[in-house]
């Protein structure tokens, strides 16, 4: 299927749950893809851009600076975004593994069973690595350990900031998000026909 038709598709099912949700929970509206960065890293070039250009096309991208307001819980509001998205977008970057967050969001992704697409941005995924500073327990290290090391094992992009087209990363990313929803949307789609047939008495 060409992009425009991804992105076509999947307007039209935006445009669906919009009109046969309630009005009251547009604004709470479960965000389509989830954002994971860190910020020091990724905020101000390629996560700004992807979230942008996903907004664009008129998508729910989930980005905690453009999310979140004064006053808003961070585990809450974070751990609920994860959990209600329909796909994660892991951007792992040179000082990503030194943050609590970053790494707390990764394996909420992994335990949530969510789909995640990788995009390496001025790393390989054989330098990243959880250190063990004494400072957590074992488990939340382990914990940390096993979703990195799925998300190293899962195919996805590869970009050096130093060398690449920032324009040309962003809409590969977007390509790969839209695809993915798509996919995920019609396997919904095919789960509720078989749902139906289930339910329809035999006469």
């Amino acid at each position: 299927m060409h992009r425009s038709s991804y992105v076509n598709f999947h307007r039209q099912i935006l445009r669906q749950n919009h009109l046969t949700q309630p009005i009251a929970n547009c604004v709470t509206k479960p965000c389509d893809v989830f954002i994971n960065h860190r910020g020091i890293d990724t905020k101000r070039t390629v996560v700004t851009l992807l979230y942008d250009h996903l907004f664009r096309l008129n998508l729910h991208p989930f980005l905690d600076n453009k999310n979140m307001k004064p006053g808003d819980k961070l585990f809450d509001n974070i751990n609920s975004a994860i959990r209600k998205c329909k796909v994660g977008v892991a951007v792992f970057s040179p000082t990503y593994c030194e943050s609590y967050f970053c790494l707390h969001e990764l394996a909420l992704f992994m335990e949530s069973k969510k789909k995640v697409i990788p995009i390496f941005c001025d790393i390989k995924p054989s330098q990243l690595r959880v250190a063990n500073d004494g400072k957590r327990p074992m488990e939340e290290i382990r914990r940390f350990r096993r979703a990195l090391e799925e998300a190293k094992y899962t195919v996805g992009l590869t970009f050096d900031s130093l060398k690449g087209n920032w324009s040309e990363v962003v809409t590969s990313a977007s390509d790969i998000v839209i695809k993915t929803l798509v996919e995920i949307e019609s396997e919904k789609q095919m789960q509720r026909r078989k749902t139906l047939q289930y339910c329809v008495p035999n006469k």
